[in-house]
């Protein structure tokens, strides 16, 4: 039989904390996320940074998985 993939594999998993913010006024999205296999991490100030992390590390994972 086969080893099938897993449906979530960890080389795509994050670690994201968000930042109480003082204000409710209007959502501020704010704090750390880290790449689980890799540790690398980062700080962000709006999700555009959040998501802009992500996209580059599952870039590379998706670039290192290829070349196998």
């Amino acid at each position: 039989m086969g080893q099938s993939q897993p449906s979530l594999p960890t080389n795509r998993a994050f670690l994201v904390q968000f930042r109480i913010q003082a204000t409710e006024a209007s959502p501020a999205y704010a704090g750390r996320v880290e790449h689980v296999v890799s540790g690398e991490g980062s700080r962000f100030q709006s999700l555009e940074e959040l998501l802009a992390f992500m996209i580059r590390v599952l870039r590379h994972v998706q670039q290192a998985s290829d070349s196998q």
